[in-house]
């Protein structure tokens, strides 16, 4: 255990928490800030891939295909007719204009198509259950299974876009306030189907039924039996050319922009409005090449959460790198810019920079548990505002909720972090803490000032932790070993 002592000017301090461990000595002010000058060099690179698709100029407005508008009438037919002859047309605009559209059941998108909702449209869902049939594949809390249907979901598509400055409500608070209560038994069972690497096809939810080959027959694997799993609002599954911009976009009944195993994303001047626990604003979930910019997020869980799967069921399958987080507002009411704590898959070369954060629990949070395994790494975070927070402003843990019991530390290395300015922390400003056999290595801190904290950081189980022009209640600070 370390404590923390002032002194009257900034120095730099290399920290090693426990005697089983040597410190890489190595790691230095001066080779930490080359290392992180280095990785903020492959931003340029990673923003050149990122570009978002292009659409013919074709227009269908759902209104040719008897939309009505008129809050009453589902007008998800109209819609799906005008997906499908845009997209048998080569693609384009599908476009929803001003009005109050009631979809009872899930928007399925096609590839080379831009849903467009003009300003002055809403579209909203249905909250029964049965209009998400048929099941299909999703990653739900970071395991892959069969479940209802996102409300807007895509599924091996390219070149898709969600525009315009309308409105998407998921309506979903009442719905999912009552299953979160009820979902326990199933999120449970998923979870064991992951641990014992269940083949995909036998983790049949929603109603327990599964008709992949089209006979209307179950496929023989589902139970026949109602399930609780949520629904995500936006998932888009193994994607490739998505741009996601200008709508706003509330009330999710699980997360909010999900997308899965996808590359070339671009999340851009987003406003998402949340409501109850889950409903995270965007959620890039082993995903590649991905630049989420521009967005006001006011969730109660996660504002943005970067994941790459849970536990075995992630171990053999893609991670997420390359993701680029700049420019936004993050008003979460739990955590404001987060890694995990479904992170299996592993997590490099994330770019953080420019993000306002209010308050929340906590502002930058890497979290897991000992039955996640994977790494995350080449974490770059820098000019950044932060309000306030409750618990700690910037937290490793490996003691995340729902542990099953294993003993797979997570290895965290290479965190890079300057130019972070913050009012106000109820409780502890740092709180680093690994486990006896996976040190947290090799993190910079750096032109780092807390205004006020209520109590004093906490380190355990970390190496090479390098402090620069740290500041905490006016006066540097310094660690030393008891």
């Amino acid at each position: 255990m370390l404590k923390y002592s002032f002194t009257a000017v900034c120095i730099t301090i290399l920290l090693s928490c426990s005697t089983t461990s040597e410190p890489q000595r190595g790691f230095t002010t001066e080779t930490a800030k080359q290392l992180e000058a280095e990785g903020w060099q492959q931003v340029p690179g990673i923003l050149s891939r990122i570009k978002p698709p292009q659409f013919p100029a074709s227009t269908f407005n759902i209104k040719d295909f008897g939309a009505e508008g008129d809050s009453i009438t589902n007008d998800l037919p109209a819609i799906m007719k005008a997906i499908d002859a845009c997209s048998k047309a080569g693609g384009g605009k599908v476009l929803i204009p001003a009005g109050q559209y009631f979809i009872k059941g899930p928007i399925h998108l096609e590839s080379n198509i831009n849903l467009h909702i003009q300003e002055g449209a809403r579209i909203f869902f249905s909250q029964q259950p049965k209009d998400y049939l048929p099941a299909v594949k999703v990653r739900w809390e970071g395991t892959v299974c069969y479940n209802y249907s996102p409300l807007i979901y895509g599924y091996q598509l390219k070149n898709i876009a969600i525009t315009g400055k309308g409105m998407i409500d998921g309506a979903a608070r009442e719905w999912s306030m009552e299953w979160r209560k009820v979902q326990k038994p199933d999120k449970d069972r998923l979870r064991q189907m992951g641990n014992d690497t269940i083949p995909e096809v036998q983790r049949v939810f929603a109603e327990g039924f599964l008709d992949l080959d089209g006979d209307g027959q179950d496929d023989g694997y589902g139970d026949g039996q109602q399930h609780y799993l949520r629904p995500t609002l936006i998932e888009l599954y193994e994607c490739e050319n998505i741009l996601l911009e200008d709508f706003s976009i509330k009330e999710s009944p699980f997360w909010t922009v999900h997308p899965v195993f996808s590359k070339n994303i671009t999340v851009r001047n987003l406003t998402i409005y949340g409501a109850v626990l889950n409903d995270d604003g965007v959620d890039p979930d082993s995903c590649e090449d991905v630049l989420i910019e521009g967005c006001e997020i006011q969730t109660r869980d996660d504002a943005i959460s970067i994941k790459a799967g849970r536990d075995q069921d992630a171990w053999n399958r893609p991670g997420s790198k390359n993701i680029v987080v700049r420019n936004n507002r993050l008003l979460s009411g739990a955590n404001a810019l987060c890694i995990g704590s479904e992170m299996s898959g592993g997590v490099s070369h994330v770019f953080a920079e420019n993000n306002y954060i209010a308050n929340g629990q906590h502002a930058l949070n890497f979290k897991c548990n000992l039955d996640r395994g994977g790494q995350v790494e080449k974490v770059y975070l820098r000019n950044t505002e932060i309000e306030s927070c409750g618990k700690a402003m910037f937290i490793f843990r490996m003691d995340y909720h729902g542990y099953r019991g294993n003993h797979f530390p997570t290895k965290f290395n290479d965190f890079y972090v300057s130019g972070i300015r913050c009012k106000n922390v109820e409780q502890k400003p740092f709180k680093i803490v690994g486990v006896q056999d996976q040190f947290i290595t090799r993190v910079y801190l750096n032109d780092i000032t807390i205004d006020k904290a209520g109590e004093e950081s906490q380190f355990e189980y970390a190496d090479d932790l390098v402090f620069s022009s740290v500041t905490i209640n006016g006066k540097p600070i310094q660690y030393e070993p008891n």
